[in-house]
């Protein structure tokens, strides 16, 4: 975005549940415990605010995007709200928050192929990332084994489709390149 001073073919759906997803995880790290969740969930979504901020500055439907950000704020706020001050168990507190951050996390990993359609018609993949893909690919199953290892399946279910949905990328890649001309492969857009 800053190379090219503009957001074309960069969707914002990604960013948005991306961020949503790091503070639930965070909030179940928390509730867990699990420093490593609480550690790299903070720092993921420091990263997507960041990248929030940068794909709204270069972009020309800024209120549409503010009001996205802060009708997911809303819903983060309200369920946090109903954990906090209805849920009085402790465990239930805990798998209430797992399935919606599985939710999440599984939107999370279907978002980049909102554009499927338009790849398939268009035969291009230039509107995805291939070093995301990559990165999507280690994180999910990074994630995967950490869930086996913890057996917590609240952290492996949402992640395995992580998998899936990189590999469908990695086809389309190969099948479709971002041009025809050019090697499958293109820098990851900062």
């Amino acid at each position: 975005m800053v190379s090219l001073r503009n957001i074309d073919n960069i969707q914002f759906l990604p960013y948005i549940t991306t961020a949503v997803n790091n503070l639930g995880w965070f909030y179940y790290g928390e509730l867990k415990s699990d420093w490593t969740l609480m550690t790299v969930n903070s720092i993921g979504f420091t990263l997507q605010s960041c990248y929030i901020m940068t794909y709204l500055y270069f972009s020309s439907e800024k209120r549409r995007l503010l009001a996205r950000v802060g009708l997911a704020a809303l819903a983060l706020a309200s369920f946090y709200l109903y954990l906090s001050t209805v849920v009085q168990v402790p465990d239930v507190r805990l798998s209430q928050l797992g399935l919606v951050c599985c939710t999440f996390t599984i939107g999370m990993y279907l978002s980049p192929l909102a554009d499927l359609a338009k790849i398939i018609h268009t035969r291009s993949t230039k509107c995805l990332s291939f070093w995301l893909t990559v990165a999507t690919f280690l994180t999910s199953t990074s994630w995967t084994l950490y869930g086996f290892h913890l057996s917590d399946f609240y952290i492996v279910i949402p992640n395995a489709p992580g998998i899936v949905t990189s590999l469908i990328r990695f086809w389309l890649f190969w099948n479709y390149p971002a041009s025809p001309d050019k090697y499958p492969f293109r820098p990851m857009q900062a």
